[in-house]
């Protein structure tokens, strides 16, 4: 049998602790035994509640492989994880004020957001669009003039719509929806014209709605929206964990799988295939990974 020497011994079990103390997150997580995740209920597939009730989705998984690397890192194999729901609204005060430690769902990564937040590796690329009914014959911009749009609270989205609407002079008339799944109800139910929304989430509202085929999105793309999980800024110890695992699972064969998993094969609860291949940007995104919160750089 090897020995160790005692000084090897005793680096090794202090190391998690002296850690801990270097990252007031991790110290918070060592000191509670739980790690918080931040979570959506309505995001498909990136984050949302199954028909069991059970939280799943894209972003999920991703996340739980950086739990995994926070309990090898604390060699606390028994950490509890405690789903802590949030909405487009209340995501980013939840993890600036230490409620939750990582959020996981469908935000977006920008230069105004770090200011507040820090962001994991980006994980999805995707791009600003609008969803309408067919029927409505809106085939542009300019045809939303003097309409009834919705977007969600909280979100890039309706930040650029009310920003647009105003460059522009549209004469809009938005309203805002607490989640996509309202956003989209005002639309199918005729109390909006159009829902702008980043486009993965309106495949996704659109292949689980009653009528697929009443729906038409946007060909045009206005803003490029790349997505990561939300964590504390200014943490380095709690990054360093955070960029590793990420950086390690990008570049890994299993990342490939977990994409079709979520995004070629059907999903829960309606088994619904949205069939959206991984496209040659987020591939380069994931051979390179980044957290630049830069949408020049997702070009």
């Amino acid at each position: 049998m090897r020995k160790f020497p005692l000084a090897v011994l005793i680096a090794a079990f202090v190391a998690a602790p002296a850690l801990a103390q270097d990252s007031p997150t991790l110290k918070k997580i060592k000191d509670s035994g739980t790690i918080t995740i931040g979570h959506r209920d309505s995001s498909i597939p990136f984050s949302y509640y199954d028909d069991k009730q059970q939280v799943v989705g894209y972003s999920i998984d991703i996340c739980m492989k950086v739990v995994d690397a926070i309990k090898a890192e604390l060699n606390m194999p028994n950490l509890q994880v405690r789903m802590n729901p949030v909405t487009s609204a209340t995501r980013i005060p939840l993890i600036a004020n230490g409620t939750v430690d990582l959020e996981c769902g469908s935000t977006t990564n920008n230069l105004d957001r770090q200011k507040q937040v820090g962001f994991t590796n980006t994980y999805f690329v995707t791009a600003n669009r609008y969803v309408a009914k067919k029927s409505s014959n809106i085939r542009s911009l300019a045809d939303l003039k003097g309409k009834t749009i919705v977007s969600t609270s909280g979100t890039t989205n309706i930040k650029w719509a009310t920003e647009e609407n105003a460059k522009q002079n549209l004469g809009m008339s938005i309203l805002t929806a607490k989640d996509h799944a309202e956003a989209f109800l005002m639309v199918e139910t005729g109390r909006a014209v159009a829902f702008f929304m980043d486009d993965i989430l309106l495949y996704s509202l659109v292949a689980s709605s009653k009528s697929p085929g009443d729906y038409v999105i946007g060909s045009e793309a206005y803003t490029v929206e790349p997505y990561g999980a939300m964590m504390p800024r200014d943490d380095a110890g709690f990054r360093r964990i955070v960029d590793t695992a990420t950086a390690n699972l990008y570049r890994s064969g299993e990342m490939a799988a977990l994409y079709d998993k979520w995004f070629q094969k059907p999903i829960p609860p309606k088994g619904i295939t949205l069939n959206v291949p991984m496209s040659p940007l987020l591939k380069r995104v994931l051979a390179n990974p980044t957290s630049n919160g830069d949408p020049s750089v997702y070009k």
